[in-house]
Protein backbone atom coordinates (compact mmCIF):
# COMPACT_ATOMS: atom_id res chain seq x y z
CA UNK A 1 0.00 0.00 0.00
CA UNK A 2 1.19 3.77 -0.93
CA UNK A 3 0.97 6.25 1.37
CA UNK A 4 -1.21 9.06 0.69
CA UNK A 5 -2.19 12.73 1.90
CA UNK A 6 -5.21 13.38 2.75
CA UNK A 7 -7.42 15.96 0.47
CA UNK A 8 -10.98 16.52 -0.18
CA UNK A 9 -12.63 15.18 -3.43
CA UNK A 10 -15.92 14.35 -5.41
CA UNK A 11 -15.14 10.85 -4.46
CA UNK A 12 -14.73 11.55 -0.63
CA UNK A 13 -11.42 11.74 1.89
CA UNK A 14 -8.31 10.26 -0.40
CA UNK A 15 -7.52 6.87 1.49
CA UNK A 16 -10.01 7.03 4.37
CA UNK A 17 -11.07 4.06 6.34
CA UNK A 18 -13.56 2.49 9.10
CA UNK A 19 -15.45 -0.44 10.47
CA UNK A 20 -18.65 0.81 8.85
CA UNK A 21 -20.53 2.12 6.36
CA UNK A 22 -23.91 3.23 7.16
CA UNK A 23 -25.86 4.94 4.49
CA UNK A 24 -29.27 8.11 4.73
CA UNK A 25 -32.00 8.00 2.71
CA UNK A 26 -31.41 11.41 0.93
CA UNK A 27 -34.75 12.49 1.03
CA UNK A 28 -34.99 12.54 5.01
CA UNK A 29 -31.90 11.93 6.28
CA UNK A 30 -32.64 9.15 8.28
CA UNK A 31 -30.67 6.07 8.64
CA UNK A 32 -30.58 3.34 5.89
CA UNK A 33 -28.62 0.44 6.22
CA UNK A 34 -25.30 -0.46 7.78
CA UNK A 35 -22.56 -2.17 5.73
CA UNK A 36 -19.02 -3.81 7.01
CA UNK A 37 -16.07 -2.65 5.52
CA UNK A 38 -13.73 -5.14 4.24
CA UNK A 39 -9.83 -5.06 4.91
CA UNK A 40 -7.00 -7.02 3.27
CA UNK A 41 -8.44 -10.29 3.90
CA UNK A 42 -11.43 -10.01 2.99
CA UNK A 43 -10.50 -8.53 -0.39
CA UNK A 44 -7.34 -11.32 -0.89
CA UNK A 45 -10.20 -14.22 -0.44
CA UNK A 46 -11.97 -12.40 -3.22
CA UNK A 47 -9.64 -12.17 -5.11
CA UNK A 48 -8.11 -15.38 -4.71
CA UNK A 49 -11.95 -17.23 -5.05
CA UNK A 50 -12.46 -15.11 -7.87
CA UNK A 51 -9.25 -16.48 -9.88
CA UNK A 52 -10.25 -19.81 -9.03
CA UNK A 53 -13.57 -20.00 -11.32
CA UNK A 54 -11.98 -17.79 -14.25
CA UNK A 55 -11.00 -20.60 -16.27
CA UNK A 56 -13.96 -22.20 -16.19
CA UNK A 57 -15.67 -18.80 -16.99
CA UNK A 58 -13.44 -17.92 -19.82
CA UNK A 59 -13.64 -22.40 -21.15
CA UNK A 60 -17.23 -21.42 -21.49
CA UNK A 61 -16.74 -19.57 -24.58
CA UNK A 62 -18.74 -16.68 -26.32
CA UNK A 63 -22.40 -18.66 -26.29
CA UNK A 64 -21.58 -19.91 -22.85
CA UNK A 65 -21.26 -16.33 -21.27
CA UNK A 66 -24.38 -15.01 -23.69
CA UNK A 67 -26.40 -17.56 -22.07
CA UNK A 68 -25.55 -16.10 -18.43
CA UNK A 69 -25.76 -12.67 -19.41
CA UNK A 70 -29.30 -13.16 -21.04
CA UNK A 71 -30.04 -14.57 -17.30
CA UNK A 72 -28.53 -11.74 -15.50
CA UNK A 73 -30.36 -9.17 -17.93
CA UNK A 74 -33.71 -11.02 -17.58
CA UNK A 75 -33.33 -10.69 -13.69
CA UNK A 76 -31.96 -6.90 -13.73
CA UNK A 77 -35.41 -6.14 -15.92
CA UNK A 78 -37.20 -8.04 -13.80
CA UNK A 79 -36.25 -6.15 -10.66
CA UNK A 80 -35.85 -3.04 -12.09
CA UNK A 81 -37.98 -0.61 -10.02
CA UNK A 82 -36.67 -2.02 -6.96
CA UNK A 83 -32.99 -0.84 -7.85
CA UNK A 84 -34.47 2.48 -8.90
CA UNK A 85 -36.14 3.19 -5.55
CA UNK A 86 -32.91 2.05 -3.89
CA UNK A 87 -30.51 4.42 -6.09
CA UNK A 88 -33.27 7.22 -5.50
CA UNK A 89 -32.68 6.20 -1.81
CA UNK A 90 -29.07 6.31 -1.46
CA UNK A 91 -28.17 8.60 -4.17
CA UNK A 92 -31.19 10.91 -4.07
CA UNK A 93 -31.71 11.32 -7.68
CA UNK A 94 -35.43 11.23 -8.98
CA UNK A 95 -36.41 7.89 -9.43
CA UNK A 96 -37.16 8.72 -13.18
CA UNK A 97 -33.57 9.42 -13.32
CA UNK A 98 -32.50 6.00 -11.60
CA UNK A 99 -35.07 4.04 -14.36
CA UNK A 100 -32.81 5.86 -16.86
CA UNK A 101 -29.65 3.96 -15.22
CA UNK A 102 -31.67 0.57 -15.09
CA UNK A 103 -32.28 1.41 -18.84
CA UNK A 104 -29.01 1.89 -19.95
CA UNK A 105 -27.48 -1.06 -17.79
CA UNK A 106 -29.89 -3.49 -19.97
CA UNK A 107 -29.01 -1.32 -22.75
CA UNK A 108 -25.23 -2.58 -22.60
CA UNK A 109 -25.81 -5.82 -21.32
CA UNK A 110 -27.78 -6.15 -25.22
CA UNK A 111 -24.88 -4.62 -26.89
CA UNK A 112 -22.57 -6.82 -25.35
CA UNK A 113 -24.32 -10.14 -25.79
CA UNK A 114 -25.11 -9.58 -29.33
CA UNK A 115 -21.21 -8.20 -30.23
CA UNK A 116 -18.81 -9.83 -27.86
CA UNK A 117 -17.91 -12.57 -30.31
CA UNK A 118 -17.42 -10.11 -33.23
CA UNK A 119 -15.52 -8.06 -31.56
CA UNK A 120 -12.84 -10.32 -29.59
CA UNK A 121 -13.25 -13.60 -31.74
CA UNK A 122 -10.61 -14.99 -33.76
CA UNK A 123 -9.82 -13.06 -36.55
CA UNK A 124 -8.03 -14.33 -39.17
CA UNK A 125 -5.23 -12.34 -40.98
CA UNK A 126 -2.88 -12.52 -44.00
CA UNK A 127 0.04 -14.15 -44.45
CA UNK A 128 3.49 -11.40 -45.17
CA UNK A 129 5.92 -11.49 -47.65
CA UNK A 130 8.62 -13.35 -46.36
CA UNK A 131 5.59 -15.99 -44.21
CA UNK A 132 3.80 -17.12 -46.82
CA UNK A 133 4.29 -20.44 -45.47
CA UNK A 134 2.54 -19.37 -42.29
CA UNK A 135 -1.63 -19.07 -41.44
CA UNK A 136 -1.65 -15.81 -38.68
CA UNK A 137 -4.41 -15.49 -36.41
CA UNK A 138 -5.06 -12.66 -33.43
CA UNK A 139 -7.77 -14.17 -30.84
CA UNK A 140 -8.55 -11.93 -28.01
CA UNK A 141 -7.85 -12.94 -24.58
CA UNK A 142 -9.17 -11.87 -21.02
CA UNK A 143 -6.90 -10.14 -18.25
CA UNK A 144 -8.43 -12.42 -15.71
CA UNK A 145 -9.24 -11.09 -12.22
CA UNK A 146 -11.04 -7.17 -13.12
CA UNK A 147 -11.07 -4.97 -10.02
CA UNK A 148 -14.51 -2.11 -10.77
CA UNK A 149 -13.89 1.13 -8.28
CA UNK A 150 -17.31 2.55 -8.87
CA UNK A 151 -18.51 6.01 -8.21
CA UNK A 152 -21.54 7.19 -6.10
CA UNK A 153 -23.07 9.79 -8.79
CA UNK A 154 -24.36 6.86 -11.47
CA UNK A 155 -24.09 4.14 -8.80
CA UNK A 156 -25.68 1.66 -11.34
CA UNK A 157 -25.08 2.36 -14.89
CA UNK A 158 -21.44 3.39 -14.52
CA UNK A 159 -19.71 0.65 -12.66
CA UNK A 160 -22.43 -1.43 -14.50
CA UNK A 161 -21.39 -1.13 -18.37
CA UNK A 162 -18.19 -1.75 -17.20
CA UNK A 163 -18.79 -4.99 -15.20
CA UNK A 164 -20.55 -6.55 -18.45
CA UNK A 165 -17.63 -5.25 -20.65
CA UNK A 166 -15.11 -7.25 -18.34
CA UNK A 167 -17.51 -10.14 -17.78
CA UNK A 168 -18.42 -10.37 -21.28
CA UNK A 169 -14.81 -10.52 -22.74
CA UNK A 170 -14.15 -13.87 -20.16
CA UNK A 171 -12.96 -11.48 -16.91
CA UNK A 172 -13.90 -12.10 -13.27
CA UNK A 173 -14.66 -9.12 -11.60
CA UNK A 174 -14.90 -7.72 -8.07
CA UNK A 175 -17.02 -4.47 -8.02
CA UNK A 176 -16.01 -2.22 -5.13
CA UNK A 177 -18.32 0.36 -5.30
CA UNK A 178 -18.66 4.38 -3.69
CA UNK A 179 -19.60 4.11 0.43
CA UNK A 180 -22.25 6.64 -0.76
CA UNK A 181 -24.05 4.11 -2.38
CA UNK A 182 -23.04 0.34 -1.55
CA UNK A 183 -26.43 -0.59 -1.29
CA UNK A 184 -27.09 -0.31 -5.36
CA UNK A 185 -23.94 -2.48 -5.83
CA UNK A 186 -24.54 -5.06 -3.75
CA UNK A 187 -27.93 -4.87 -5.58
CA UNK A 188 -25.79 -5.35 -8.74
CA UNK A 189 -24.29 -8.39 -7.42
CA UNK A 190 -27.00 -10.03 -5.74
CA UNK A 191 -28.87 -9.85 -9.20
CA UNK A 192 -25.75 -11.79 -10.63
CA UNK A 193 -25.56 -14.64 -8.03
CA UNK A 194 -29.85 -15.04 -8.36
CA UNK A 195 -29.28 -15.68 -11.90
CA UNK A 196 -25.65 -17.49 -12.39
CA UNK A 197 -26.22 -19.72 -9.61
CA UNK A 198 -23.54 -22.13 -11.11
CA UNK A 199 -21.33 -19.06 -11.52
CA UNK A 200 -21.50 -16.86 -8.64
CA UNK A 201 -17.92 -16.00 -7.61
CA UNK A 202 -17.72 -14.79 -10.91
CA UNK A 203 -18.90 -11.55 -9.71
CA UNK A 204 -18.25 -10.54 -6.35
CA UNK A 205 -18.10 -7.13 -4.47
CA UNK A 206 -16.26 -5.31 -1.27
CA UNK A 207 -17.80 -2.34 0.49
CA UNK A 208 -15.70 0.04 1.89
CA UNK A 209 -13.77 3.50 1.65
CA UNK A 210 -10.89 4.29 -0.46
CA UNK A 211 -8.56 1.78 2.15
CA UNK A 212 -10.65 -1.24 0.93
CA UNK A 213 -9.26 0.13 -3.14
CA UNK A 214 -6.00 0.14 -1.75
CA UNK A 215 -6.50 -3.66 -0.33
CA UNK A 216 -8.29 -4.91 -4.03
CA UNK A 217 -5.36 -3.64 -6.01
CA UNK A 218 -2.79 -5.17 -3.35
CA UNK A 219 -4.13 -8.40 -3.33
CA UNK A 220 -2.97 -9.00 -6.73
CA UNK A 221 -5.58 -8.10 -9.76
CA UNK A 222 -5.01 -8.18 -13.30
CA UNK A 223 -6.91 -4.99 -14.60
CA UNK A 224 -8.31 -2.47 -12.57
CA UNK A 225 -11.19 0.26 -14.25
CA UNK A 226 -11.52 3.59 -11.94
CA UNK A 227 -14.18 6.07 -12.01
CA UNK A 228 -13.72 9.12 -10.08
CA UNK A 229 -11.71 12.14 -9.57
CA UNK A 230 -8.51 13.27 -10.85
CA UNK A 231 -6.91 13.59 -6.86
CA UNK A 232 -8.14 10.06 -6.61
CA UNK A 233 -7.20 8.70 -9.98
CA UNK A 234 -3.50 9.92 -9.67
CA UNK A 235 -2.94 7.72 -6.25
CA UNK A 236 -4.99 4.58 -7.64
CA UNK A 237 -2.33 4.89 -10.77
CA UNK A 238 0.92 5.12 -8.45
CA UNK A 239 -0.38 2.33 -6.57
CA UNK A 240 -1.46 0.20 -10.18
CA UNK A 241 1.94 1.19 -11.06
CA UNK A 242 4.24 -0.47 -8.50
CA UNK A 243 3.13 -3.95 -9.83
CA UNK A 244 2.47 -2.90 -14.00
CA UNK A 245 -1.01 -3.21 -13.30
CA UNK A 246 -3.24 -2.25 -16.36
CA UNK A 247 -6.13 0.49 -16.01
CA UNK A 248 -9.14 2.37 -17.37
CA UNK A 249 -9.13 5.72 -15.61
CA UNK A 250 -12.76 7.41 -16.09
CA UNK A 251 -11.88 11.03 -14.09
CA UNK A 252 -13.02 14.58 -14.08
CA UNK A 253 -14.22 17.06 -16.78
CA UNK A 254 -14.85 20.43 -16.99
CA UNK A 255 -17.04 19.68 -20.31
CA UNK A 256 -17.34 22.64 -22.22
CA UNK A 257 -20.70 23.86 -24.78
CA UNK A 258 -19.76 25.84 -27.58
CA UNK A 259 -22.77 28.43 -29.14
CA UNK A 260 -22.07 29.90 -32.25
CA UNK A 261 -23.83 32.56 -34.33
CA UNK A 262 -25.60 30.63 -35.91
CA UNK A 263 -27.16 28.55 -33.66
CA UNK A 264 -30.34 27.57 -32.50
CA UNK A 265 -30.99 29.20 -29.61
CA UNK A 266 -33.51 28.11 -28.14
CA UNK A 267 -32.65 24.05 -28.65
CA UNK A 268 -28.86 25.31 -27.40
CA UNK A 269 -30.83 26.95 -23.81
CA UNK A 270 -33.05 24.16 -23.72
CA UNK A 271 -30.02 21.31 -23.81
CA UNK A 272 -27.50 23.36 -22.20
CA UNK A 273 -29.43 23.90 -19.40
CA UNK A 274 -30.17 20.28 -19.22
CA UNK A 275 -27.03 19.00 -19.77
CA UNK A 276 -25.47 21.63 -16.57
CA UNK A 277 -28.45 20.77 -14.50
CA UNK A 278 -29.58 16.87 -14.56
CA UNK A 279 -28.07 14.52 -12.08
CA UNK A 280 -27.84 17.73 -9.82
CA UNK A 281 -24.70 18.31 -12.43
CA UNK A 282 -23.34 15.44 -11.18
CA UNK A 283 -21.51 14.16 -14.03
CA UNK A 284 -17.99 13.63 -15.39
CA UNK A 285 -20.08 14.99 -18.49
CA UNK A 286 -21.93 17.70 -17.19
CA UNK A 287 -22.00 20.86 -19.42
CA UNK A 288 -20.55 22.89 -16.68
CA UNK A 289 -19.27 26.34 -19.02
CA UNK A 290 -20.61 27.86 -22.02
CA UNK A 291 -18.51 29.50 -24.49
CA UNK A 292 -20.89 31.68 -26.14
CA UNK A 293 -20.00 34.16 -29.29
CA UNK A 294 -20.60 37.71 -28.13
CA UNK A 295 -23.40 38.20 -31.32
CA UNK A 296 -25.92 36.24 -29.60
CA UNK A 297 -24.62 35.53 -25.62
CA UNK A 298 -27.06 38.23 -24.51
CA UNK A 299 -29.74 36.65 -26.04
CA UNK A 300 -28.72 33.16 -24.54
CA UNK A 301 -28.21 34.20 -21.28
CA UNK A 302 -31.67 35.50 -21.14
CA UNK A 303 -32.90 32.19 -22.41
CA UNK A 304 -31.32 30.03 -19.90
CA UNK A 305 -32.09 31.72 -17.03
CA UNK A 306 -36.02 31.24 -17.67
CA UNK A 307 -35.21 28.18 -17.89
CA UNK A 308 -32.77 27.53 -14.70
CA UNK A 309 -35.23 29.17 -12.72
CA UNK A 310 -37.83 26.54 -13.73
CA UNK A 311 -35.85 23.62 -12.50
CA UNK A 312 -37.75 21.84 -9.35
CA UNK A 313 -34.94 20.57 -6.84
CA UNK A 314 -36.13 18.43 -4.28
CA UNK A 315 -36.77 14.92 -3.07
CA UNK A 316 -40.46 14.55 -3.90
CA UNK A 317 -41.85 13.16 -7.39
CA UNK A 318 -42.02 16.19 -8.90
CA UNK A 319 -38.18 17.05 -8.68
CA UNK A 320 -35.93 17.32 -11.50
CA UNK A 321 -32.71 17.30 -9.61
CA UNK A 322 -31.96 16.16 -5.94
CA UNK A 323 -29.53 16.97 -2.95
CA UNK A 324 -26.05 16.25 -3.17
CA UNK A 325 -25.20 13.00 -1.39
CA UNK A 326 -21.40 13.96 -0.86
CA UNK A 327 -21.40 16.38 1.93
CA UNK A 328 -17.82 17.49 1.48
CA UNK A 329 -18.92 18.08 -2.48
CA UNK A 330 -21.21 21.19 -1.14
CA UNK A 331 -17.90 23.18 0.27
CA UNK A 332 -16.40 23.06 -3.50
CA UNK A 333 -19.48 24.34 -5.28
CA UNK A 334 -19.65 26.98 -2.67
CA UNK A 335 -16.00 28.03 -3.42
CA UNK A 336 -16.42 27.91 -7.54
CA UNK A 337 -19.23 30.18 -7.29
CA UNK A 338 -17.50 32.27 -4.41
CA UNK A 339 -14.27 32.50 -6.91
CA UNK A 340 -16.35 33.16 -9.36
CA UNK A 341 -18.13 36.25 -8.07
CA UNK A 342 -14.92 37.58 -6.49
CA UNK A 343 -13.59 37.88 -10.34
CA UNK A 344 -16.79 39.92 -11.63
CA UNK A 345 -18.83 37.07 -12.44
CA UNK A 346 -23.29 37.67 -11.55
CA UNK A 347 -24.66 35.20 -10.56
CA UNK A 348 -28.17 35.69 -12.53
CA UNK A 349 -29.95 32.28 -11.25
CA UNK A 350 -29.33 31.05 -7.57
CA UNK A 351 -25.66 32.19 -5.86
CA UNK A 352 -24.16 31.72 -2.64
CA UNK A 353 -26.88 31.72 -1.44
CA UNK A 354 -28.35 28.71 -3.09
CA UNK A 355 -25.45 26.76 -1.16
CA UNK A 356 -26.46 27.71 2.25
CA UNK A 357 -26.98 24.81 4.17
CA UNK A 358 -28.57 21.82 4.21
CA UNK A 359 -28.26 19.01 1.38
CA UNK A 360 -29.84 20.59 -1.36
CA UNK A 361 -28.27 23.40 -4.09
CA UNK A 362 -30.38 25.14 -6.13
CA UNK A 363 -29.31 25.77 -9.48
CA UNK A 364 -26.87 28.49 -10.49
CA UNK A 365 -25.97 30.63 -13.48
CA UNK A 366 -22.77 32.58 -13.44
CA UNK A 367 -22.20 35.40 -16.31
CA UNK A 368 -19.12 37.18 -17.59
CA UNK A 369 -17.25 34.46 -16.26
CA UNK A 370 -13.69 35.53 -16.76
CA UNK A 371 -11.76 32.44 -18.58
CA UNK A 372 -9.38 31.79 -15.45
CA UNK A 373 -12.61 31.20 -12.67
CA UNK A 374 -12.00 28.06 -10.75
CA UNK A 375 -15.65 27.12 -12.53
CA UNK A 376 -14.22 27.99 -16.15
CA UNK A 377 -11.38 25.47 -15.46
CA UNK A 378 -11.88 23.17 -12.89
CA UNK A 379 -14.58 20.65 -11.89
CA UNK A 380 -17.51 21.82 -10.09
CA UNK A 381 -19.58 18.91 -10.20
CA UNK A 382 -22.79 20.67 -9.03
CA UNK A 383 -25.94 22.45 -10.54
CA UNK A 384 -24.25 25.28 -11.49
CA UNK A 385 -23.19 26.54 -14.85
CA UNK A 386 -20.19 29.07 -16.01
CA UNK A 387 -21.10 31.28 -19.31
CA UNK A 388 -18.16 32.87 -20.91
CA UNK A 389 -18.55 35.34 -23.07
CA UNK A 390 -15.97 34.97 -26.65
CA UNK A 391 -15.14 36.82 -30.03
CA UNK A 392 -15.98 33.58 -31.92
CA UNK A 393 -16.18 29.98 -31.89
CA UNK A 394 -12.10 30.04 -32.89
CA UNK A 395 -11.85 31.12 -29.37
CA UNK A 396 -14.02 29.29 -27.88
CA UNK A 397 -12.10 26.26 -29.35
CA UNK A 398 -8.87 27.46 -27.74
CA UNK A 399 -10.55 27.74 -24.81
CA UNK A 400 -11.87 24.16 -24.15
CA UNK A 401 -8.48 22.77 -26.02
CA UNK A 402 -6.11 24.60 -23.64
CA UNK A 403 -8.15 23.41 -20.11
CA UNK A 404 -6.70 19.73 -18.37
CA UNK A 405 -9.72 18.08 -19.08
CA UNK A 406 -10.50 16.85 -22.49
CA UNK A 407 -13.84 14.35 -21.66
CA UNK A 408 -16.91 15.27 -23.28
CA UNK A 409 -18.64 18.65 -25.20
CA UNK A 410 -21.40 20.10 -26.69
CA UNK A 411 -21.57 22.50 -30.07
CA UNK A 412 -24.06 23.99 -31.29
CA UNK A 413 -23.92 25.69 -34.83
CA UNK A 414 -26.86 25.36 -37.55
CA UNK A 415 -24.04 24.87 -40.49
CA UNK A 416 -20.71 24.64 -38.76
CA UNK A 417 -21.81 21.87 -36.19
CA UNK A 418 -19.28 18.88 -37.19
CA UNK A 419 -16.37 21.43 -38.38
CA UNK A 420 -16.34 22.94 -34.73
CA UNK A 421 -16.45 19.82 -33.03
CA UNK A 422 -13.86 18.23 -35.27
CA UNK A 423 -11.16 20.42 -33.62
CA UNK A 424 -12.20 19.97 -29.74
CA UNK A 425 -9.52 17.84 -28.18
CA UNK A 426 -12.05 15.74 -26.61
CA UNK A 427 -13.29 12.00 -26.25
CA UNK A 428 -17.21 12.37 -26.96
CA UNK A 429 -18.62 15.80 -28.52
CA UNK A 430 -22.66 16.06 -29.15
CA UNK A 431 -23.86 18.25 -31.84
CA UNK A 432 -26.97 20.69 -31.28
CA UNK A 433 -27.65 18.18 -28.41
CA UNK A 434 -26.34 17.22 -25.06
CA UNK A 435 -24.72 14.27 -23.62
CA UNK A 436 -26.51 12.05 -26.07
CA UNK A 437 -23.13 10.35 -27.10
CA UNK A 438 -23.21 8.34 -23.27
CA UNK A 439 -26.86 7.29 -24.45
CA UNK A 440 -25.29 4.80 -26.93
CA UNK A 441 -24.01 1.76 -26.23
CA UNK A 442 -22.22 1.13 -29.10
CA UNK A 443 -20.11 4.49 -28.70
CA UNK A 444 -16.70 4.43 -26.96
CA UNK A 445 -16.88 6.37 -24.01
CA UNK A 446 -13.46 8.31 -22.38
CA UNK A 447 -11.07 11.19 -22.53
CA UNK A 448 -7.84 12.52 -22.57
CA UNK A 449 -5.65 14.62 -20.33
CA UNK A 450 -6.67 14.95 -17.09
CA UNK A 451 -9.83 13.22 -18.05
CA UNK A 452 -8.26 9.43 -17.94
CA UNK A 453 -7.37 6.84 -20.53
CA UNK A 454 -9.06 3.92 -22.21
CA UNK A 455 -12.36 3.60 -23.24
CA UNK A 456 -16.03 2.17 -22.01
CA UNK A 457 -19.06 1.19 -23.84
CA UNK A 458 -18.35 0.15 -27.52
CA UNK A 459 -16.10 -1.91 -29.48
CA UNK A 460 -13.75 -0.28 -27.70
CA UNK A 461 -14.89 -0.89 -24.08
CA UNK A 462 -14.99 -4.81 -25.21
CA UNK A 463 -11.17 -4.57 -26.32
CA UNK A 464 -10.48 -3.04 -22.85
CA UNK A 465 -11.25 -5.88 -21.15
CA UNK A 466 -8.68 -8.52 -23.55
CA UNK A 467 -5.34 -7.99 -24.87
CA UNK A 468 -4.91 -9.10 -28.16
CA UNK A 469 -2.34 -12.55 -28.73
CA UNK A 470 -1.11 -13.32 -32.30
CA UNK A 471 -0.90 -16.63 -33.41
CA UNK A 472 0.80 -18.02 -36.29
CA UNK A 473 1.65 -21.23 -37.81
CA UNK A 474 3.53 -23.33 -40.37
CA UNK A 475 1.66 -24.68 -43.14
CA UNK A 476 4.42 -26.14 -45.24
CA UNK A 477 7.86 -25.43 -46.42
CA UNK A 478 8.90 -21.63 -46.66
CA UNK A 479 10.51 -20.79 -49.94
CA UNK A 480 12.93 -18.62 -48.71
CA UNK A 481 14.07 -19.63 -45.19
CA UNK A 482 13.93 -16.65 -42.66
CA UNK A 483 13.86 -17.93 -39.55
CA UNK A 484 17.07 -20.34 -39.49
CA UNK A 485 20.19 -19.45 -40.19
CA UNK A 486 20.03 -22.77 -43.48
CA UNK A 487 19.02 -19.27 -45.91
CA UNK A 488 21.23 -19.46 -48.78
CA UNK A 489 23.75 -16.48 -49.18
CA UNK A 490 22.59 -13.94 -50.67
CA UNK A 491 18.70 -14.65 -50.44
CA UNK A 492 18.22 -11.53 -48.37
CA UNK A 493 19.85 -9.14 -50.52
CA UNK A 494 18.01 -10.33 -53.43
CA UNK A 495 14.79 -9.92 -51.45
CA UNK A 496 15.58 -6.00 -50.42
CA UNK A 497 16.43 -5.46 -53.93
CA UNK A 498 12.86 -6.97 -54.99
CA UNK A 499 11.04 -4.69 -52.72
CA UNK A 500 13.22 -2.00 -53.86
CA UNK A 501 11.73 -2.64 -56.91
CA UNK A 502 8.46 -3.32 -56.25
CA UNK A 503 7.82 0.00 -53.95
CA UNK A 504 9.67 2.41 -56.94
CA UNK A 505 7.72 1.10 -59.82
CA UNK A 506 4.54 1.91 -58.09
CA UNK A 507 5.46 4.71 -57.04
CA UNK A 508 6.05 5.61 -60.43
CA UNK A 509 2.99 4.62 -61.99
CA UNK A 510 1.13 6.83 -59.35
CA UNK A 511 3.25 9.21 -60.46
CA UNK A 512 2.50 8.98 -64.16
Amino acid sequence: MIETHSAVTRDGVIGHDGSEIVTIDQATGAELAQYPVAGPDEAAAAVAASRSVHGSWWNLGFEGRAQRLRAWQREIARSGEEAAALIHAENGKPTDDARSEVLATLQHLQFAIGNAERVLGRRDLPAGPITGNQRAWVEHQPYGVVGVIGPWNFPLMTPGAIVINALAAGNTVILKPSHVTPGVGEWLVQTWQRSVSDFPAVLQHLNGYGATGQALITAGLDKLAFTGSVATGKTVAAQCAQTLTPMLLELGGNDGAIVAADADLDEAAAHIVWGALQNTGHGCISLEVAYVVEAVYDTFVEKISDLARGVRVGSDENAQIGPVPLPTQIGIIRDHIQDALANGATAVVGGLETVAGGRYVAPTILVDVPAGALAAIEETFGPTLAVVKVADTEQAVTQVNDGPYGLGSAVFSRQHGEAIARRLRVGMTSINDALVFSMNPALPFGGRGDSGYGRKHGDEGLREFAYPHSFSTKTGPARLSSSTFDRPAGAMKAALAAARDRILAADDTRTN
